[in-house]
């Protein structure tokens, strides 16, 4: 197992979400495959989209719905600040995560995180585990407390 996989699941045991890691026989890179692959809604794919604060130049993780476009004006809104997508070598250095495989928890460094509201609505999401054919389930509402994400409406 990769070590952002192996990284994903010492997070989600320190976290206390239960659940664990599971690698899939085709690719979870794309929300319609992830559900495709999962076997649920697209709606119930968690992306994790990482982004930079146009002001703070900090990094800003928004997970977002499958089912979802993220609306940029929005999305500053709650944030705070301008947004600009993230180059994909500093996404990699500072999450540890390559983009199609960034996981919601196990970064290397701490990130604000942002949760689209309309994940809540359902019982169970499933999110990029370090990997692209990495995933795991959970509780929407337990992701949100793990992650510390404030909750915003995307759409």
């Amino acid at each position: 197992m990769s070590g952002s996989v192996t990284r994903v699941e010492r997070a989600l045991a320190e976290l206390g979400l239960p659940t664990r890691v599971v690698r899939m026989p085709a690719s979870t890179r794309t929300a319609a495959e992830a559900a495709a692959t999962c076997g649920c809604a697209v709606a119930q794919i968690v992306k994790s989209m990482v982004f930079e604060g146009r002001s703070s130049g900090r990094l800003v993780l928004l997970l977002v719905s499958g089912a979802h476009d993220v609306d940029l004006d929005r999305a500053a809104a709650a944030v705070g600040e301008g947004l600009s997508r993230a180059d994909p070598k500093r996404v990699r250095a500072e999450t540890g995560f390559a983009i199609g495989g960034v996981s919601p928890v196990g970064h290397l460094a701490p990130i604000g995180a942002w949760m689209d509201a309309s994940l809540l609505e359902h019982e169970v999401v499933w999110a990029a585990a370090g990997a692209p054919d990495a995933v795991f389930a959970a509780p929407p509402a337990a992701l949100r407390d793990a992650t510390g994400a404030a909750v915003f409406a995307v759409a």
